[in-house]
């Protein structure tokens, strides 16, 4: 079992993409990931600022950065049509908060890691992965992130860390409630966990590797 490390964590890793020649979308992903972790490692680096203040910058990077409009449609998949257009943007907006509440306390766990960029491929619907490998001391970690255009611009719209997607392992902890329970107490539910600093997720994302497919849908 290994605890994810937070996403802006992963992010401030990507600090040094590999240079061999790459098809034009790779090239593309590739910066828009590097773009991003240098602005992070910029944050994660500074010790005149708190912990609190750290959190609220990254989530001020992550929110322009990630599409969460789509990876809530991918989380809750065949259930999305079953909220109503109020109850979905309620979702988008409980949801994004619920990433900041699973990671963002775990912001202080960045000790000057690297990245190796293994690869990449091009996916169904345009998508492109950009394959990374944490190098720290004693246990790397595996991390990909899927990434979408949307209006010509890249969007991250999944994390995979340790082959566990972020988007199937939150899907594993909605699906049942939605589809037993209804939307509302669902909604409910990612308030109150919200409210008070809890994650949906097992051990608080302690997690075993699993599926990898989430994004495909």
């Amino acid at each position: 079992m290994k605890t994810w490390a937070p996403l802006a964590f992963a992010f401030a890793m990507l600090c040094s993409l590999a240079v061999q020649p790459a098809p034009a979308g790779a090239q593309d992903a590739r910066a828009y990931i590097q773009e991003t972790g240098d602005q992070v490692l910029v944050v994660l680096k500074n010790q005149g600022l708190s912990s609190e203040q750290k959190v609220k910058q990254i989530e001020d990077i992550a929110y322009a950065r990630f599409d969460f409009d789509t990876m809530a449609r991918l989380v809750l998949a065949r259930n999305w049509s079953k909220l109503t257009p109020q109850q979905q943007s309620e979702f988008v907006q409980e949801f994004r908060r619920h990433l900041s509440v699973t990671y963002g306390k775990n912001i202080e766990n960045y000790r000057n890691e690297t990245i190796e960029v293994t690869g990449d491929r091009e996916e169904a619907r345009g998508d492109w992965t950009v394959k990374t490998k944490i190098l720290r001391s004693g246990d790397d970690i595996l991390v990909d992130y899927r990434l979408r255009k949307v209006d010509g611009q890249w969007k991250i719209i999944d994390v995979v860390i340790e082959r566990v997607s972020l988007v199937a392992n939150f899907r594993s902890q909605l699906q049942d409630v939605v589809a037993n329970k209804g939307a509302d107490e669902m909604l409910r539910m990612l308030r109150e966990k919200n409210a008070a600093g809890q994650s949906i997720l097992p051990n608080d994302g302690k997690v075993s590797p699993g599926d990898t497919s989430a994004a495909s849908s």
